[in-house]
């Protein structure tokens, strides 16, 4: 991982990291949001770390398990990384959906927090 520019190793890390606490427990996403945070999960809109925990933790689903394919990571001209992920997901016992999700990450206070999250299952052919 040394090889790669630092804005990916940074992605990398986070994306990990992400997805072990979405996939184990959920009410523990809060540690990466800050109270400005925004969130689009499928349309619906939430701002700060609170909404976002709570509409995150009340997924219909129990058990999640991703499975990440591609992710891209770019450096913002002010210090962000702007982070993007396509994947594939299985909740409870619904069939595997593929998704697209994307971050927007800023370091604050020495601690990389997302501040901007959207999210979309890729449900859509436009063959």
């Amino acid at each position: 991982m040394g090889d790669k520019p630092i804005w990916e190793q940074i992605g990398s890390r986070f994306i990990q990291h992400y997805y072990q606490l979405f996939d184990n427990d959920r009410t523990q996403l809060g540690t990466i949001y800050t109270d400005a945070s925004c969130l689009t999960w499928e349309g619906q809109q939430f701002q700060g770390k609170a909404a976002i925990v709570e509409k995150l933790s009340s997924l219909q689903f129990q058990k999640t398990q991703h499975s990440i394919m591609v992710q891209d990571h770019h450096p913002t001209p002010d210090s962000c990384i702007l982070r993007m992920v396509v994947g594939q997901r299985k909740a409870d016992e619904d069939p595997i959906m593929g998704f697209h999700k994307m971050f927007l990450l800023k370091n604050i206070n020495n601690a990389w927090v997302c501040t901007n999250d959207m999210f979309r299952l890729a449900l859509h052919n436009f063959g």
